[in-house]
Protein backbone atom coordinates (compact mmCIF):
# COMPACT_ATOMS: atom_id res chain seq x y z
CA UNK A 1 0.00 0.00 0.00
CA UNK A 2 0.95 3.26 -0.74
CA UNK A 3 2.09 5.82 1.94
CA UNK A 4 0.13 8.11 3.20
CA UNK A 5 1.96 11.39 1.27
CA UNK A 6 1.92 9.19 -2.08
CA UNK A 7 -0.94 9.37 -3.99
CA UNK A 8 -2.33 6.03 -6.12
CA UNK A 9 -1.81 5.84 -10.00
CA UNK A 10 -3.69 7.96 -12.23
CA UNK A 11 -4.95 7.68 -15.59
CA UNK A 12 -3.15 9.05 -18.43
CA UNK A 13 -6.05 11.10 -19.51
CA UNK A 14 -5.82 12.97 -15.57
CA UNK A 15 -1.66 13.01 -15.77
CA UNK A 16 -2.25 15.47 -19.15
CA UNK A 17 -4.57 17.63 -17.36
CA UNK A 18 -2.03 19.04 -14.57
CA UNK A 19 -0.68 22.14 -16.41
CA UNK A 20 -4.10 24.26 -17.52
CA UNK A 21 -4.66 27.66 -18.22
CA UNK A 22 -5.09 28.12 -14.27
CA UNK A 23 -2.10 27.01 -13.61
CA UNK A 24 -0.03 28.80 -16.28
CA UNK A 25 -1.48 32.26 -15.16
CA UNK A 26 -0.46 31.36 -11.06
CA UNK A 27 3.28 31.05 -12.86
CA UNK A 28 3.05 34.49 -14.77
CA UNK A 29 1.51 36.66 -12.08
CA UNK A 30 4.32 35.08 -9.80
CA UNK A 31 7.15 35.29 -12.11
CA UNK A 32 6.54 39.18 -12.76
CA UNK A 33 6.06 39.75 -8.71
CA UNK A 34 9.30 37.77 -8.03
CA UNK A 35 10.85 39.78 -11.16
CA UNK A 36 10.20 43.00 -8.95
CA UNK A 37 10.80 41.71 -5.49
CA UNK A 38 14.08 40.42 -5.92
CA UNK A 39 15.35 43.25 -8.18
CA UNK A 40 14.29 45.45 -5.05
CA UNK A 41 15.96 42.69 -2.57
CA UNK A 42 19.63 42.59 -4.78
CA UNK A 43 19.55 46.26 -3.88
CA UNK A 44 18.82 46.51 -0.90
CA UNK A 45 21.92 45.87 1.17
CA UNK A 46 23.20 48.43 -1.41
CA UNK A 47 21.09 50.89 0.39
CA UNK A 48 21.38 50.43 3.57
CA UNK A 49 25.46 50.08 3.06
CA UNK A 50 24.59 53.30 1.88
CA UNK A 51 23.09 54.29 4.64
CA UNK A 52 25.68 53.21 7.18
CA UNK A 53 23.53 50.34 8.41
CA UNK A 54 25.32 47.58 10.31
CA UNK A 55 24.25 43.80 9.17
CA UNK A 56 22.50 43.48 12.25
CA UNK A 57 20.08 46.34 10.48
CA UNK A 58 19.56 44.16 7.77
CA UNK A 59 18.57 40.88 10.20
CA UNK A 60 16.55 42.79 12.01
CA UNK A 61 14.54 44.46 8.94
CA UNK A 62 14.34 40.59 7.39
CA UNK A 63 13.13 39.06 11.23
CA UNK A 64 10.60 42.15 11.88
CA UNK A 65 9.01 42.11 8.57
CA UNK A 66 8.69 38.16 8.96
CA UNK A 67 7.13 38.43 12.18
CA UNK A 68 4.64 40.56 10.83
CA UNK A 69 4.32 38.53 7.73
CA UNK A 70 3.35 35.35 10.28
CA UNK A 71 0.50 37.10 11.95
CA UNK A 72 -1.16 38.00 7.95
CA UNK A 73 -0.26 34.32 6.56
CA UNK A 74 -2.35 33.14 9.29
CA UNK A 75 -5.08 35.56 8.75
CA UNK A 76 -4.71 35.10 5.36
CA UNK A 77 -4.42 30.98 5.26
CA UNK A 78 -8.14 31.16 7.47
CA UNK A 79 -9.52 33.34 4.74
CA UNK A 80 -8.57 31.21 2.20
CA UNK A 81 -10.86 28.53 3.50
CA UNK A 82 -13.77 30.41 2.51
CA UNK A 83 -13.18 30.05 -1.64
CA UNK A 84 -14.62 33.36 -2.43
CA UNK A 85 -12.34 35.27 -1.01
CA UNK A 86 -8.99 33.50 -2.47
CA UNK A 87 -9.11 35.80 -5.94
CA UNK A 88 -9.80 39.59 -4.10
CA UNK A 89 -7.36 38.67 -1.85
CA UNK A 90 -4.45 37.55 -3.84
CA UNK A 91 -4.86 40.31 -6.24
CA UNK A 92 -4.61 43.23 -3.45
CA UNK A 93 -1.54 41.20 -1.95
CA UNK A 94 0.41 41.31 -5.49
CA UNK A 95 -0.95 45.04 -5.86
CA UNK A 96 0.56 46.09 -2.30
CA UNK A 97 3.87 44.26 -2.92
CA UNK A 98 4.45 45.76 -6.19
CA UNK A 99 3.67 49.24 -4.26
CA UNK A 100 5.94 48.30 -1.47
CA UNK A 101 8.95 47.90 -3.76
CA UNK A 102 9.31 51.73 -4.73
CA UNK A 103 8.41 52.55 -1.37
CA UNK A 104 12.26 51.32 -0.39
CA UNK A 105 13.29 54.97 -2.75
CA UNK A 106 11.24 56.69 -0.50
CA UNK A 107 13.18 55.50 3.04
CA UNK A 108 15.40 58.27 4.87
CA UNK A 109 16.63 55.28 7.14
CA UNK A 110 16.53 52.03 8.24
CA UNK A 111 13.04 52.69 10.08
CA UNK A 112 11.79 53.86 6.42
CA UNK A 113 13.19 50.54 5.07
CA UNK A 114 11.53 48.49 7.68
CA UNK A 115 8.47 50.19 7.07
CA UNK A 116 8.56 49.44 3.29
CA UNK A 117 9.49 45.85 3.88
CA UNK A 118 7.12 44.97 6.40
CA UNK A 119 4.25 46.20 4.51
CA UNK A 120 5.26 43.76 1.88
CA UNK A 121 5.98 41.35 3.82
CA UNK A 122 2.86 41.41 4.88
CA UNK A 123 0.81 41.42 1.52
CA UNK A 124 2.62 38.49 0.49
CA UNK A 125 1.63 36.84 3.45
CA UNK A 126 -1.93 37.18 3.04
CA UNK A 127 -1.54 36.54 -0.39
CA UNK A 128 -0.03 33.47 0.04
CA UNK A 129 -2.18 30.38 1.15
CA UNK A 130 -5.07 31.84 -0.62
CA UNK A 131 -2.68 31.53 -3.51
CA UNK A 132 -1.86 28.40 -2.84
CA UNK A 133 -4.92 26.55 -2.14
CA UNK A 134 -6.59 27.58 -5.54
CA UNK A 135 -3.24 26.07 -7.39
CA UNK A 136 -3.35 22.70 -4.89
CA UNK A 137 -6.86 22.53 -6.31
CA UNK A 138 -6.53 23.18 -9.63
CA UNK A 139 -4.26 19.73 -10.85
CA UNK A 140 -5.43 16.29 -9.93
CA UNK A 141 -4.23 15.24 -6.44
CA UNK A 142 -1.37 13.01 -8.18
CA UNK A 143 0.14 16.06 -10.38
CA UNK A 144 0.25 18.26 -7.02
CA UNK A 145 4.03 18.10 -6.67
CA UNK A 146 4.22 19.40 -10.86
CA UNK A 147 1.86 21.94 -10.15
CA UNK A 148 3.79 23.22 -7.27
CA UNK A 149 6.96 22.56 -8.61
CA UNK A 150 6.34 24.20 -11.93
CA UNK A 151 4.83 27.44 -10.26
CA UNK A 152 8.01 27.74 -8.16
CA UNK A 153 9.97 27.68 -11.53
CA UNK A 154 8.47 30.21 -12.93
CA UNK A 155 7.96 32.16 -9.95
CA UNK A 156 11.64 31.51 -9.67
CA UNK A 157 12.69 32.63 -12.95
CA UNK A 158 11.21 36.02 -12.18
CA UNK A 159 14.42 36.27 -9.40
CA UNK A 160 16.35 35.00 -11.96
CA UNK A 161 15.38 38.28 -13.78
CA UNK A 162 15.01 40.57 -10.97
CA UNK A 163 18.66 40.50 -9.59
CA UNK A 164 20.15 40.80 -13.36
CA UNK A 165 17.85 43.78 -13.82
CA UNK A 166 18.91 45.85 -10.96
CA UNK A 167 22.70 44.88 -11.82
CA UNK A 168 22.46 46.52 -15.55
CA UNK A 169 19.55 49.14 -13.71
CA UNK A 170 22.46 50.09 -11.25
CA UNK A 171 25.03 50.92 -13.27
CA UNK A 172 22.83 53.05 -15.28
CA UNK A 173 20.81 54.90 -12.56
CA UNK A 174 20.77 56.16 -9.14
CA UNK A 175 20.82 53.49 -6.53
CA UNK A 176 16.89 54.66 -5.53
CA UNK A 177 15.37 54.94 -8.83
CA UNK A 178 16.09 50.93 -9.31
CA UNK A 179 13.55 50.73 -6.63
CA UNK A 180 11.24 52.77 -8.60
CA UNK A 181 11.73 50.90 -11.87
CA UNK A 182 11.36 47.31 -9.54
CA UNK A 183 7.52 48.84 -8.96
CA UNK A 184 6.27 48.24 -12.05
CA UNK A 185 6.53 44.32 -12.33
CA UNK A 186 5.20 44.09 -9.07
CA UNK A 187 2.01 46.20 -9.94
CA UNK A 188 1.49 43.98 -13.69
CA UNK A 189 1.35 40.92 -11.43
CA UNK A 190 -2.11 41.71 -9.94
CA UNK A 191 -3.03 42.78 -13.23
CA UNK A 192 -2.25 39.55 -15.06
CA UNK A 193 -3.68 37.39 -11.40
CA UNK A 194 -7.14 39.18 -12.38
CA UNK A 195 -7.08 38.54 -15.53
CA UNK A 196 -5.55 35.19 -16.22
CA UNK A 197 -6.81 33.26 -12.96
CA UNK A 198 -10.12 32.17 -13.06
CA UNK A 199 -11.11 30.26 -9.24
CA UNK A 200 -12.19 26.49 -9.47
CA UNK A 201 -15.78 25.81 -8.70
CA UNK A 202 -16.00 24.84 -4.64
CA UNK A 203 -18.47 23.21 -2.76
CA UNK A 204 -20.12 25.02 0.13
CA UNK A 205 -18.28 24.32 3.02
CA UNK A 206 -18.56 23.91 6.78
CA UNK A 207 -17.07 27.52 8.45
CA UNK A 208 -15.09 26.52 11.22
CA UNK A 209 -14.11 29.40 13.71
CA UNK A 210 -10.04 30.02 13.56
CA UNK A 211 -9.02 27.57 16.55
CA UNK A 212 -11.41 24.84 15.50
CA UNK A 213 -9.96 25.18 11.88
CA UNK A 214 -6.22 24.39 13.53
CA UNK A 215 -7.70 21.98 16.03
CA UNK A 216 -8.73 19.88 13.16
CA UNK A 217 -5.67 19.66 11.40
CA UNK A 218 -4.31 16.06 11.54
CA UNK A 219 -1.70 15.23 13.97
CA UNK A 220 0.71 13.80 11.71
CA UNK A 221 0.73 17.38 9.81
CA UNK A 222 1.40 19.07 13.25
CA UNK A 223 4.75 16.38 13.87
CA UNK A 224 5.94 17.44 10.37
CA UNK A 225 5.47 21.74 11.39
CA UNK A 226 7.97 20.88 14.23
CA UNK A 227 10.65 19.69 12.08
CA UNK A 228 9.62 22.72 9.25
CA UNK A 229 10.43 25.25 12.31
CA UNK A 230 13.62 23.59 13.41
CA UNK A 231 14.89 23.85 9.97
CA UNK A 232 13.19 27.37 9.54
CA UNK A 233 15.29 28.55 12.52
CA UNK A 234 18.71 28.07 10.68
CA UNK A 235 17.03 29.16 7.03
CA UNK A 236 18.10 32.71 7.21
CA UNK A 237 17.04 35.10 4.42
CA UNK A 238 19.36 34.98 1.60
CA UNK A 239 19.83 38.60 1.51
CA UNK A 240 22.76 37.90 4.33
CA UNK A 241 24.44 35.63 1.70
CA UNK A 242 24.43 38.45 -0.83
CA UNK A 243 26.04 40.65 2.63
CA UNK A 244 28.30 38.10 3.00
CA UNK A 245 29.93 38.07 -0.50
CA UNK A 246 29.96 41.89 -0.74
CA UNK A 247 31.64 42.15 2.05
CA UNK A 248 34.44 39.89 1.12
CA UNK A 249 34.55 41.02 -2.08
CA UNK A 250 35.21 44.63 -1.28
CA UNK A 251 38.65 44.89 -0.40
CA UNK A 252 39.48 43.41 -3.98
CA UNK A 253 37.22 44.84 -6.36
CA UNK A 254 35.45 48.09 -4.52
CA UNK A 255 32.29 48.91 -3.14
CA UNK A 256 30.24 48.77 -6.72
CA UNK A 257 31.75 46.28 -8.26
CA UNK A 258 31.56 43.69 -5.16
CA UNK A 259 28.10 44.46 -5.35
CA UNK A 260 27.67 43.87 -8.47
CA UNK A 261 29.35 40.72 -8.18
CA UNK A 262 27.44 39.32 -5.22
CA UNK A 263 23.94 40.50 -7.53
CA UNK A 264 24.91 38.22 -10.55
CA UNK A 265 25.46 35.67 -7.76
CA UNK A 266 22.42 36.10 -6.55
CA UNK A 267 21.17 35.66 -9.95
CA UNK A 268 22.91 32.61 -10.64
CA UNK A 269 21.57 31.02 -7.18
CA UNK A 270 17.45 32.02 -8.49
CA UNK A 271 18.53 30.42 -11.55
CA UNK A 272 19.49 27.34 -10.05
CA UNK A 273 16.19 27.85 -7.93
CA UNK A 274 14.21 27.45 -11.17
CA UNK A 275 15.89 25.35 -12.81
CA UNK A 276 15.66 22.59 -9.81
CA UNK A 277 12.28 23.37 -8.86
CA UNK A 278 10.21 21.51 -11.37
CA UNK A 279 12.33 18.29 -11.29
CA UNK A 280 11.75 18.19 -7.39
CA UNK A 281 8.32 18.13 -8.02
CA UNK A 282 8.49 16.11 -10.61
CA UNK A 283 9.91 13.08 -8.47
CA UNK A 284 7.69 13.99 -5.65
CA UNK A 285 4.93 12.75 -7.13
CA UNK A 286 6.47 9.39 -7.73
CA UNK A 287 8.58 9.35 -4.49
CA UNK A 288 7.97 10.02 -0.75
CA UNK A 289 7.86 14.38 -0.78
CA UNK A 290 9.16 13.74 2.45
CA UNK A 291 12.00 11.50 1.75
CA UNK A 292 13.00 14.23 -0.36
CA UNK A 293 12.88 17.11 1.93
CA UNK A 294 15.51 15.62 4.19
CA UNK A 295 17.97 16.16 1.50
CA UNK A 296 16.81 19.17 0.98
CA UNK A 297 17.09 20.57 4.54
CA UNK A 298 20.94 18.83 4.79
CA UNK A 299 21.53 20.94 1.95
CA UNK A 300 20.41 23.96 3.93
CA UNK A 301 22.74 22.56 6.63
CA UNK A 302 25.74 22.34 4.05
CA UNK A 303 24.76 26.14 2.74
CA UNK A 304 25.31 27.74 6.30
CA UNK A 305 28.42 25.44 6.92
CA UNK A 306 29.72 27.44 3.56
CA UNK A 307 28.49 30.74 4.88
CA UNK A 308 30.70 30.30 7.37
CA UNK A 309 33.77 28.83 5.94
CA UNK A 310 33.37 31.45 2.77
CA UNK A 311 36.52 33.13 1.26
CA UNK A 312 36.77 36.25 -1.59
CA UNK A 313 37.32 33.10 -3.84
CA UNK A 314 34.73 33.51 -6.25
CA UNK A 315 34.34 29.39 -7.12
CA UNK A 316 34.06 28.88 -3.50
CA UNK A 317 31.43 31.81 -3.48
CA UNK A 318 29.33 30.35 -6.37
CA UNK A 319 29.24 26.62 -4.61
CA UNK A 320 27.16 28.65 -1.90
CA UNK A 321 25.09 30.30 -3.76
CA UNK A 322 24.61 27.19 -5.73
CA UNK A 323 23.86 25.05 -3.04
CA UNK A 324 21.78 27.94 -1.24
CA UNK A 325 19.55 27.81 -4.46
CA UNK A 326 18.90 23.75 -4.26
CA UNK A 327 17.97 24.23 -0.79
CA UNK A 328 15.23 26.85 -1.96
CA UNK A 329 14.26 24.48 -4.50
CA UNK A 330 13.97 21.41 -2.28
CA UNK A 331 12.33 22.83 0.62
CA UNK A 332 9.60 25.22 -1.01
CA UNK A 333 8.22 23.37 -3.28
CA UNK A 334 8.23 20.02 -1.10
CA UNK A 335 6.81 21.42 1.77
CA UNK A 336 3.81 22.97 0.17
CA UNK A 337 3.43 19.32 -1.40
CA UNK A 338 3.49 17.45 2.01
CA UNK A 339 1.10 19.69 3.06
CA UNK A 340 -1.43 18.88 0.12
CA UNK A 341 -1.21 15.64 0.10
CA UNK A 342 -1.46 15.65 4.12
CA UNK A 343 -4.04 18.00 4.84
CA UNK A 344 -7.84 17.81 3.22
CA UNK A 345 -9.29 20.09 1.00
CA UNK A 346 -12.04 21.97 3.31
CA UNK A 347 -8.84 22.81 5.40
CA UNK A 348 -6.29 23.64 3.17
CA UNK A 349 -6.17 27.08 3.11
CA UNK A 350 -5.33 26.83 7.10
CA UNK A 351 -2.72 24.60 6.73
CA UNK A 352 -0.85 26.42 3.84
CA UNK A 353 -1.16 29.54 6.46
CA UNK A 354 -0.07 27.46 9.49
CA UNK A 355 2.93 26.50 7.28
CA UNK A 356 3.59 29.95 6.22
CA UNK A 357 3.27 31.14 9.65
CA UNK A 358 6.03 28.41 11.37
CA UNK A 359 8.35 29.20 8.45
CA UNK A 360 7.69 33.01 8.91
CA UNK A 361 8.57 32.92 12.62
CA UNK A 362 11.71 30.74 12.07
CA UNK A 363 12.83 33.23 9.52
CA UNK A 364 12.13 36.14 12.59
CA UNK A 365 14.65 34.59 15.09
CA UNK A 366 17.10 33.01 12.22
CA UNK A 367 17.29 35.99 10.27
CA UNK A 368 17.52 38.35 13.18
CA UNK A 369 20.13 36.02 15.54
CA UNK A 370 22.05 35.43 12.41
CA UNK A 371 22.64 39.36 12.20
CA UNK A 372 23.02 39.92 15.78
CA UNK A 373 25.41 37.17 15.97
CA UNK A 374 27.23 38.02 12.89
CA UNK A 375 27.41 41.27 13.96
CA UNK A 376 28.55 40.52 18.05
CA UNK A 377 30.41 37.00 17.30
CA UNK A 378 31.63 36.64 13.93
CA UNK A 379 30.19 34.80 10.80
CA UNK A 380 31.59 31.67 11.80
CA UNK A 381 29.54 31.59 14.77
CA UNK A 382 26.92 33.03 13.76
CA UNK A 383 26.45 31.00 10.49
CA UNK A 384 27.64 27.49 12.40
CA UNK A 385 24.43 27.70 14.52
CA UNK A 386 22.26 28.00 12.01
CA UNK A 387 23.99 24.95 10.46
CA UNK A 388 23.40 23.15 13.47
CA UNK A 389 19.96 23.75 13.38
CA UNK A 390 18.97 22.81 9.29
CA UNK A 391 19.98 19.47 10.82
CA UNK A 392 18.22 19.21 13.69
CA UNK A 393 15.46 19.81 11.17
CA UNK A 394 16.47 16.73 8.12
CA UNK A 395 16.59 14.34 11.28
CA UNK A 396 13.22 15.11 12.44
CA UNK A 397 11.34 14.89 8.83
CA UNK A 398 13.26 11.60 8.59
CA UNK A 399 12.33 10.06 11.92
CA UNK A 400 8.86 11.58 11.51
CA UNK A 401 8.42 9.74 8.82
CA UNK A 402 9.50 6.29 9.30
CA UNK A 403 6.98 6.65 12.44
CA UNK A 404 4.16 7.44 10.24
CA UNK A 405 5.20 4.40 7.49
CA UNK A 406 6.68 2.07 9.80
CA UNK A 407 4.74 -1.47 8.67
Amino acid sequence: MAPPDQPAPAPAQARARWLNKAVVGFGVASFLSDAGHEAATSALPSLLAALGAPPAALGIIEGVADAGASVAKLAGGFAADRPALRKPIAVLGYLVTGLSNGAYALAGGAGGLLAARSVGWIARGIRGPSRSAMLAEAVPPEAVGRAFGFHRALDTAGAVLGPLAATLLLAALPLRLVFVAAMVPGVLAAAAFGLLVRPQPAPQRQTLRFWESVRALPAGYRQFLIAVFLFGLGDFARTLLILRATQLLTAERGATAAAAVAMLLYAFHNALYALASYPVGHLADRLSPRKLLVVGYMLGALTALLAALATPSLPLLALLFAVAGLTLAFADTLEETVTARLVSPELRGTAFGVLATVNGLGDLLSSSLVGIAWTVLGPLSAFGGAGALCLAGALLVGVTYRRTNSP
